[in-house]
């Protein structure tokens, strides 16, 4: 069975369950999950909703960095999924799940594949401010 089994962009609702649904196998001995949600604030402003784009090579970056911390670590299984369009708050962000033999491989490799994934992959935020304003996160 392949050790990336999700890396995808989606427009609907993530879940927390398909992603560990996705990492559990029987030679896991540990599972680490991230999840990002939309804040209500960010910088001293509140924030109301958020909308994410993406270059089309996103898709194909996410797997690539998957692979990567696949290769880094000691993992059985690796999910990463990304959520695009409008968001608002409490709405789910981003999961990543990591399965290994053990804990501290897992919680070592969860963390390098957020940190990467919000790193490299092209993937843009807009927020919206209650007071009327707006804010690009990450489009440099």
């Amino acid at each position: 069975m392949d050790t990336i089994r999700l890396a995808e962009l989606r427009d609907t609702p993530l879940s927390v369950d398909e992603a560990l649904a996705a990492v559990s196998d029987p030679a896991a001995g540990g599972i680490a999950l991230f999840v990002g949600a939309v804040r209500d604030h960010d910088h001293g402003q509140d924030v109301v909703r958020l909308g994410y784009s993406a270059h089309p090579s996103a898709v194909a970056e996410l797997r690539r960095v998957a692979e990567k911390v696949a290769a880094s670590f000691s993992v059985t299984a690796v999910a990463a999924v990304h959520r695009v369009g409008d968001l608002g708050v409490g709405d789910l962000a981003v999961v990543v799940a990591v399965s290994s033999p053990h804990r501290g491989d897992a919680f070592d490799a969860c963390r390098a594949l957020i940190d990467e994934l919000k790193r490299s992959v092209p993937i843009w935020k807009h927020q919206q401010y209650a007071g009327g304003g707006s804010e690009w996160v990450n489009s440099a």
